[in-house]
């Protein structure tokens, strides 16, 4: 166990004086989005930078034969724009001890946790064994207390749920990452020139199948599979298509919004689409929910044809506007 001399708090802040970014605000059509990406759009500000600045990634979305990609900050983005180097943490002592190293030096740690230890975490604490990923900035050994980002803001744990989180030895060494903070950040015009960069790059690297189209055909043999399964199933099966999908397109139409702020023209009717998709796939995900509650599935009662057009037109809009 690490001595008390040895604690580390990079940023001190506390949940009480932490405030959310508006990205997960209450007027948003999904406040939440999957951990990773949750995790940045609060690490981002904590550490200086505009989290909006680095969702240009969110074009190159897909649909993935049975699920929407799971969207994330690419580390090589954050690296360009922010000057933060994403490198995997070998862990090969303790998850405390080496998270302790690596804050010592400055660097948050990222790591993938059990959900079940974290009071935060809903319905999952204390009841259900999730993964899910924290940003740990706080580290207080003697304490048994731990800072760390996680969902919509930042969170304190102690006592049982620190042991719980550090238990030794553990059957499998988790997935860590560290945030090394040395390079260049830029800011300004340079930001958004870096930014939109890295679009037109890409824009180049998008889908060349249509996503809507696709999941559209996939959609008949999900609606069985759907039908044989519980609603706890349903849970998983919405979180990985309608919910990432739409918190994708939200998250794209608030970069446009982004560069619109910052003097780039012409993007408002794509990121109103990118909005309007977002909210016709939260429709389609109460539309399955109720479907498979009542046990009767008909992939024909789910229309497709509006969230597909509004795809069009971001895209149209964005090759107009940026490729080529």
């Amino acid at each position: 166990m690490s001595s008390d001399s040895e604690a580390a708090d990079l940023l001190g802040i506390t949940p009480a004086s932490w405030r959310s970014s508006p990205l997960h605000g209450g007027d948003r059509i999904w406040p939440e989005t999957n951990c990773y990406v949750d995790l940045w759009i609060e690490l981002l500000p904590a550490l200086g930078h505009p989290a909006e600045a680095a969702l240009a990634f969110t074009v190159l979305q897909d649909f993935e034969g049975d699920h929407f990609t799971f969207f994330k900050f690419p580390p090589e983005d954050l690296q360009v724009l922010f000057g933060l180097a994403v490198q995997e943490l070998p862990i090969f002592d303790t998850v405390e001890a080496q998270s302790m190293a690596q804050l010592r030096r400055g660097h948050p740690v990222l790591v993938e946790v059990d959900a079940f230890w974290l009071p935060d975490a809903g319905d999952a604490y204390r009841k259900a064994h999730m993964k899910t990923s924290i940003g740990v900035i706080a580290l207080h050994p003697q304490e048994r207390r731990l800072g760390y980002f996680h969902g919509t803001g930042y969170y304190e744990l102690a006592g049982e749920d620190y042991d719980g989180l550090f238990r030794e030895p553990a059957l499998l060494f988790p997935y860590v990452e560290f945030v090394k903070r040395d390079g260049k950040a830029l800011d300004g015009g340079a930001l958004v020139d870096g930014s939109i960069a890295l679009l037109r790059s890409h824009l180049d690297h998008r889908p060349r199948s249509h996503p809507i189209r696709q999941w559209q055909a996939a959609l008949p043999a999900q609606m069985e599979m759907l039908g044989l399964r519980d609603m706890d199933y349903l849970h998983l099966y919405a979180f990985n298509g309608p919910r990432q999908l739409g918190a994708n397109f939200e998250m794209l139409a608030t970069y446009l919004d982004w560069l619109t702020t910052r003097g780039v023209g012409g993007l408002g009717e794509a990121a109103e689409a990118g909005r309007r998709l977002a909210e016709g796939a939260k429709a389609i995900q109460f539309q399955l929910a109720r479907m498979v509650h009542r046990r009767k599935l008909d992939a024909r009662a789910i229309d497709l044809e509006p969230l597909a057009a509004h795809y069009d037109t971001v895209f149209d809009t964005l090759d107009e506007r940026f490729s080529g």
